[in-house]
């Protein structure tokens, strides 16, 4: 994940699964459990600093989620 500023100046916490985007990156396990601990223990704003949202990463990981479940599934 990436932070980006967005048109309104809000900083949130990007997706970036190709690791392509530019700025500094921050790596998280694709997991809901994984972003909970950093959400709880504030890790996400310590390694982007002024983040204040994290939906963006949070909405990836649940597609990814069900992804896998769908993949399991056959």
């Amino acid at each position: 994940m990436v932070r980006e500023k967005s048109a309104d100046g809000v900083i949130a916490a990007v997706a970036d699964p190709r690791r392509r985007l530019w700025g500094r990156g921050a790596w998280l396990h694709p997991c809901l459990q994984c972003l909970a601990l950093a959400l709880k223990r504030r890790a996400i704003g310590r390694a982007l600093p002024g983040v204040v949202d994290c939906s963006s990463v949070q909405s990836h990981i649940r597609a990814l989620g069900s992804a896998e479940v769908v993949v399991g599934e056959q």
